[in-house]
């Protein structure tokens, strides 16, 4: 059996794009989201949006995509809310459709951001997967050290969920 740690989920290849730290912690069930209004807000439009798709399809209790219609293809979803973060949100896109395909299901994602009114296409290519297999490397790496990796003071830190964490002997 694989133990839960050795198992990456969609959520720390987002973390990786935005925060080391954060993907550390959140590795290592140190979880702020639930304190977080924007993460409620999110959660809000996740729930309202799409209201007639079923949601939450979870896989090898691995993955957990927004949602999936079968259209010519198979058609995997993700609701997000700004599109700010948008190369976080199309590698986690990338890992959902490389981890079917390691299962023998081809696929391709959408990235919907229904308050922009904006979708974007996601395909898995052979460069794309290579280099996805080098992150996931480098996550691995990051979720096998001791201690988080020193926080790096951005302007997303204070709409994070972590940033009393992080910061907490600043001001």
């Amino acid at each position: 059996m694989i133990s839960r740690s050795a198992i990456i989920r969609g959520t720390q290849v987002n973390y990786y794009f935005i925060c080391h730290t954060k993907l550390w912690l959140f590795s290592h069930f140190i979880q702020m989201e639930n304190t977080s209004e924007l993460v409620a807000l999110g959660r809000l439009l996740h729930e309202q949006a799409y209201s007639r798709a079923k949601k939450d399809e979870m896989i090898d209790n691995t993955i957990s995509i927004d949602f999936i219609r079968k259209k010519d293809s198979l058609e995997l979803h993700e609701i997000k809310k700004s599109n700010k973060m948008e190369k976080a949100h199309v590698y986690q896109m990338m890992y959902y459709l490389w981890y079917l395909s390691k299962r023998g299901v081809q696929a391709y994602g959408i990235i919907d951001y229904p308050k922009l009114r904006r979708r974007v296409r996601v395909d898995l290519t052979e460069e794309k997967e290579k280099e996805l297999g080098e992150i996931l490397k480098k996550i691995k790496e990051i979720v096998s050290l001791p201690a988080p990796p020193p926080p790096k003071r951005r302007s997303i830190c204070s709409k994070c969920s972590y940033v009393e964490f992080c910061f907490c002997e600043e001001g």
